[in-house]
């Protein structure tokens, strides 16, 4: 086993509501393995009440704030271990260089910002988040070298 923390970016053209989501998750099913941060292309610039409201209340609470994924590019920023996209159009965006040659990969999540005021699309994404990200910390990591990391975190999306 490793004493390397991952460090994971996930994307969503908002911030909003399922980066943020998984950014929760990851941060605390992890447990210390993993660094999960979210960001987006043109962020809202804040969180989505219902996602805010979900992630309280099943007891994810974590500080949590919509940002530009220029941060996370800007000379100095720490090398990323993985990129994932959980919205279609941010997986058709171009792309900042991120540091670290990060491996790539789409888990695309419908939005429950379409419908901001129906709880049910918010429990459905976190759900959804929920099982790809249980899938990645089943991964043995340590023992995948850099491509197989990258299609095994394809196949998550698949899921």
């Amino acid at each position: 086993m490793t004493d390397h923390a991952y460090r994971v970016l996930f994307l969503c053209t908002g911030n909003s509501a399922r980066s943020q989501m998984a950014e929760a998750l990851l941060n605390v099913l992890g447990q210390g393995r993993f660094h999960a941060s979210s960001a987006g292309s043109r962020p809202a610039g804040y969180v989505q009440p219902l996602a805010r409201t979900l992630i309280d209340q099943l007891g994810y609470t974590t500080p949590l704030r919509s940002k530009a994924w220029d941060e996370f590019a800007a000379p100095g920023a720490p090398p990323l271990d993985f990129i994932i996209t959980v919205c279609d159009k941010a997986a058709g965006e171009a792309c900042p260089v991120w540091p670290g040659q990060p491996a790539l990969a789409h888990w695309g999540v419908p939005d429950p910002a379409r419908r901001p005021d129906d709880p049910a699309g918010f429990m459905d994404a976190w759900v959804t988040l929920r099982r790809r990200i249980e899938l990645l910390l089943a991964l043995p990591l340590p023992s995948l070298d850099a491509l197989a990391r990258e299609q095994r975190l394809r196949d998550i999306g698949l899921s």
